[in-house]
C-alpha cells in the first residue's frame, strides 16, 4: 500500500490510484444509513445520515454538518436540537429538508416547544437534546447533545439512504442467508 502526504492516495494491488476522499465516497455509497431530519430554533433544519448514539450514561447523541451548509449558522447558535428518525412514509420530508434555497418547513406540520425548537409531526421517532459539545472536525462540525425528551408513533419500516437513493430495508426471515 502506498500513501502520499498531500491528498492521500492509496493504491492496492490490481486497483487504480484513488484519493482518500474518493475512497471514502465510494465506500460509504455501499453503506446504508438511517435518514433523519435535524431541526434547531429559527426554525432551521436539514436531512442527515450522520446521526448516531454516543453514550447511554449519560444519554448522548451526535450528528455532523458540513461547514458550507446553509443551516450552519443556526446550528452553531442553537443550544438545543431535535432529531427526527424518518420512516418509509417520510421520503418527501427527507427530500424537502435536503434541498437548499427553499423554506424547508413550508407545508410540513410541526410544533414549536417552549424554547422555539421545532418538532416535526408524523415521524416514527424523535428526540430532543441539549448541546454539550460543538467541535470542528475536518470540513464538518460535530455536534453532541444530551437527550432530554422523545416521542413519535413508533410504527413502520425505516427509511435508509443507500447508493445515492432513499430506500426501505427488506426484512429477511430468521436465519436467511446464513
Amino acid at each position: 500500500m502506498t500513501v502520499s502526504t498531500e491528498r492521500t492516495a492509496v493504491t492496492t494491488p490490481g486497483d487504480t490510484s484513488a484519493t482518500s476522499d474518493e475512497i471514502l465516497r465510494r465506500t460509504l455509497r455501499r453503506h446504508a444509513a438511517g435518514v433523519t431530519v435535524i431541526t434547531v430554533p429559527g426554525p432551521a433544519g436539514f436531512t442527515a445520515t450522520s446521526f448516531t448514539s454516543v453514550s447511554l450514561e449519560p444519554a448522548l447523541v451526535s450528528f455532523c454538518l458540513g461547514l458550507t451548509a446553509s443551516t450552519l449558522a443556526a446550528v452553531q447558535s442553537a443550544d438545543r436540537f431535535a432529531v427526527h428518525v424518518l420512516g418509509a412514509g417520510n421520503t418527501t420530508l427527507a427530500r424537502q429538508f435536503a434541498r437548499s434555497g427553499i423554506d424547508r418547513f413550508a407545508g410540513i406540520p410541526w410544533t414549536e416547544d417552549q424554547d422555539g425548537l421545532p418538532v416535526l409531526d408524523g415521524v416514527p421517532a424523535w428526540l430532543t437534546a441539549r448541546v454539550t459539545l460543538r467541535q470542528r472536525v475536518g470540513d464538518h462540525v460535530l455536534v453532541v447533545g444530551e437527550v432530554e425528551s422523545g416521542g413519535g408513533h413508533g410504527e413502520g419500516d425505516a427509511l435508509v439512504h443507500h447508493d445515492g437513493a432513499f430506500a426501505t430495508p427488506v426484512r429477511l426471515p430468521p436465519h436467511a442467508g446464513e
